[in-house]
């Protein structure tokens, strides 16, 4: 009898051994052919070139969406559409021209949220950093504020200051300089702004700073018709059911800003999703995987709102989310410890280590928030995109040549590794994080700040 038990134990081992060699063969399969297929990048380049700014909204983000989904069948997978309503915002004419000391057009876009005013013109007046002490002796009525970047203020805060002491406009300093503007929402709760906020190039700021130190005042025309209006719109959704309804989420924002073509923030996001969907097809998975296209993320997190307000009780092991992540040099639990050491686990077994290793910082400001809000545990990168590249994002210069084959390909390879590695994680288990730890999660004050701004903070 002993020599039978000893027997049938020995042939359990063997059996466990050749189960997760093939394993580790399935996982070694699909990140190789991650790392090695370029269709993931031809796909941002037509989406790109064939569509540009995918704006939430617009006809392109539609038209898009639409070419995604249908790249996706021909894959021979099922996206799925979720329907959502949002607050949105159109752009429509965006014009500032300095008037005096000389004349010429100002390089400006407005800010998402600002509303629609008729053409006037006004004197500018440099408010610092648009702080209440910054109005300390100015005479601000009727004139149009020069903010400079780096104010501790949001754009909703700023706006609404300026309003209070009469302020018609706002102008708000490009924090890159080489000629450049950053498109963003002025506000994370689609409000419209107090006064319209514009974006204006650092160098043609500094120049109205100067003016305005050395006692001239510059003189601006201003008009915007960019408006507010609620938008139809859609999250696009790859399901990979596997023996286990315990699933983990890879989420990226399909959405981007209108004045480039959004390659960088986040079409490498769009890719690796696709990547990720190409090697997934036809593959026995011990946990269910579920892709992600969110939409609306520019303009206030509002697909993954959406999304992280449906989870129910579902079983999520953890939220990925991939919001310009480069090739990673950490992988990062945003301060959930519980997922730090599945993740050593991986990190210690890769042949290279990533040289941060693996961290846990949160921060707020991408489409993991919601979920976390959810107790819904969330992963990300650290995944620096080179300074000469990433410093285009959000403006006309956000085109597709900034994306490298190589960045799609060696940046998706990881992802990959990361993912495979959660689905096979037998020691860490699908749970929520509870009120108490959710709340201590973004405990730190610049973060509470923030979701307070944003209108995700709930608690008193």
């Amino acid at each position: 009898m002993m020599h039978l038990r000893a027997r049938t134990l020995a042939l359990c081992l063997v059996a466990v051994t050749v189960s997760a060699t093939y394993a580790d063969a399935v996982r070694d399969d699909i990140v190789a052919s991650v790392a090695s297929d370029t269709s993931a990048h031809a796909m941002l380049v037509r989406l790109c070139d064939d569509f540009g700014g995918r704006l939430t909204g617009t006809a392109a983000n539609a038209g898009a969406l639409d070419r995604l989904a249908d790249e996706l069948r021909e894959l021979g997978l099922d996206p799925v559409r979720e329907a959502f309503e949002m607050p949105g915002w159109h752009r429509g004419e965006d014009s500032v021209e300095l008037l005096a000391p000389v004349n010429r057009p100002l390089r400006a876009a407005a800010l998402a949220y600002s509303t629609p005013h008729r053409a006037f013109e006004a004197d500018v007046v440099d408010l610092g950093l648009g702080r209440a002490e910054d109005y300390v002796g100015k005479a601000v009525e009727g004139r149009v504020g020069l903010i400079d970047f780096g104010s501790p203020l949001s754009a909703a805060e700023f706006a609404k200051l300026a309003a209070e002491r009469g302020v018609r406009a706002l102008l708000y300093l490009n924090r890159v300089a080489g000629g450049q503007l950053l498109a963003r929402t002025g506000s994370f709760q689609g409000r419209p702004l107090a006064v319209p906020v514009y974006t204006v190039t650092q160098e043609e700021g500094r120049w109205l700073q100067r003016l305005c130190g050395r006692g001239q005042t510059p003189r601006v025309r201003m008009v915007t018709r960019s408006r507010p209006e609620q938008v139809e719109t859609a999250n696009l959704i790859v399901r990979f059911p596997g023996r286990s309804a315990e699933t983990i989420i890879v989420g990226a924002h399909f959405d981007s800003w209108d004045l480039g073509q959004g390659a960088i923030d986040n079409g490498l996001g769009i890719a690796q999703l696709y990547a990720l969907a190409k090697a997934l097809r036809n593959h026995d998975l011990p946990r269910s995987v579920e892709l992600i296209w969110f939409n609306g993320e520019e303009l206030g997190l509002w697909g993954s709102r959406h999304q992280a307000e449906r989870v129910g009780d579902r079983p999520i092991v953890a939220m990925i989310n991939l919001d310009m992540v480069g090739v990673p040099i950490a992988v990062n639990a945003l301060g959930d410890a519980s997922l730090v050491p599945a993740l050593e686990r991986w990190h210690d077994a890769r042949t290279t280590p990533l040289s941060k290793g693996v961290q846990n910082e949160n921060w707020f400001g991408s489409d993991h928030t919601p979920y976390q809000l959810a107790g819904v545990r969330a992963v990300t990168f650290n995944a620096p995109i080179d300074p000469d590249v990433v410093r285009y994002y959000h403006d006309t210069a956000d085109t597709v040549d900034k994306v490298s084959v190589e960045l799609v390909t060696a940046s998706s390879a990881v992802i990959a590794e990361v993912l495979l590695a959660l689905v096979h994680e037998t020691e860490l288990s699908a749970e929520r994080r509870s009120e108490m730890d959710t709340r201590a999660l973004f405990a730190a004050p610049a973060l509470e700040r923030r979701l307070r701004n944003s209108g995700l903070w709930r608690w008193r």
